[in-house]
């Protein structure tokens, strides 16, 4: 966070943003707040996108629960960027979630 004065950068202090250079503070609650509704958006258009059930790609791979042969897939990159993508599916029938494990 910026500090709104004199544009130095914040740093949080005993639950406070505090700016180094001239001594202004910031409740954090309000920026946690912020960063909290947006991962929290981010989830549910994840899974609002599954319950579309014809925007996700989908592949020929059987689910290991219950053996249906239809699954939703997508990829997440879980490591560093130097790393392969890790491909997630979801199955169709019963959303039942794992990883690619090639």
């Amino acid at each position: 966070m910026f500090c709104p004065k004199c544009k130095s950068l914040m740093r949080p202090s005993g639950g406070e943003w505090c700016c180094t250079k001239c001594g202004t503070k910031h409740a954090i609650e309000e920026s946690k707040s912020v960063r909290q509704e947006s991962r929290e958006t981010k989830e549910r258009m994840v899974i609002d996108e599954e319950k579309q059930g014809g925007t996700l790609p989908t592949t020929d791979v059987e689910c290991p629960k219950c053996g249906h042969n239809k699954a939703y897939w997508r990829l997440r990159q879980m490591r560093a960027a130097d790393e392969p993508e890790t491909r997630i599916f979801r199955c169709i029938k019963c959303q039942h979630t794992w990883r690619d494990n090639a």
